[in-house]
C-alpha cells in the first residue's frame, strides 16, 4: 500500500500521492486495522479530495457491519469484490427487494462486479468473516446526495438493526426461492 496516507479517523484513510497502489500486504494491513475499529470497518480513499470528480476506495467490512440501505443522487456506483462474500441487495423506494445478487471474489464463481447507474437504495449483507471490495463513485462528495432508506433503522439503534437484519436476510432467502420475487417485502418494517 502507498505509505503516503493521511488518517481522517479510525475508519477513513486518504492516499496523498499522485500515484496510489495497493498489494496483498496493504489489504492485510487494512483488514487488521478494521478488526480493531469499533465498527470493524475501514476505507482507503485513493482519490485525493472529497471534491474529486472520481472517488475510488478500498473498503473492508466485517460480518457484523451494518450497511444501512442508502442511495446516491445523480451518481453511478460500482462494487468489485476482492475477498469474501456479500449479498448486494437493491430496494425500491418503499424498501421492497427488487434485486439480490450473491457476490464473491473472481475465483468464487459468483458475480464479482456490480454497477448501479440509477439512484436506487442498496445495501450489502456481509456473508463472510470479512469482505474487501473496491468501490467507485463519481464525486464530489456532498452529504445531502446520500439518502438513507427511511424504512431502515439508524445504525445507532442496535436492537432495531439486529431485528431488521434478521428480517432482511429472511426476505432475501424468500426472494431467491421465489425466483426473484419474494411475495413479501420490507415495507412493514418501521424503525
Amino acid at each position: 500500500m502507498n505509505e503516503n496516507v493521511t488518517v481522517i479517523n479510525e475508519e477513513v484513510l486518504f492516499s496523498l500521492g499522485a500515484l496510489s497502489t495497493i498489494d496483498g500486504a496493504g489489504i492485510k494491513d487494512l483488514k487488521a486495522q478494521a478488526r480493531v475499529n469499533k465498527r470493524e470497518r475501514i476505507r482507503l480513499c485513493t482519490h485525493r479530495s472529497i471534491e474529486d470528480a472520481l472517488h475510488e476506495m478500498f473498503i473492508v467490512h466485517s460480518v457484523s457491519t451494518y450497511v444501512r440501505p442508502h442511495k446516491h443522487l445523480n451518481k453511478a456506483v460500482s462494487h468489485h469484490i476482492i475477498e469474501g462474500s456479500v449479498d448486494f441487495v437493491v430496494f425500491d423506494d418503499d424498501g421492497g427487494i427488487i434485486e439480490a445478487v450473491e457476490m464473491g471474489d473472481y475465483a468464487s464463481g459468483k458475480r464479482f462486479y456490480h454497477r448501479t447507474s440509477e439512484p436506487r437504495f442498496y445495501s450489502l449483507i456481509i456473508k463472510s468473516d470479512i469482505a474487501v471490495f473496491h468501490e467507485t463513485i463519481n464525486g464530489p462528495f456532498h452529504r445531502p446526495d446520500t439518502i438513507f432508506g427511511p424504512w431502515s433503522p439508524d445504525e445507532d439503534d442496535q436492537a432495531s438493526v439486529a431485528e431488521y437484519m434478521t428480517r432482511l436476510e429472511h426476505e432475501v432467502r424468500l426472494f431467491r426461492s421465489a425466483g426473484g420475487w419474494s411475495g413479501g417485502n420490507m415495507h412493514g418494517y418501521s424503525p
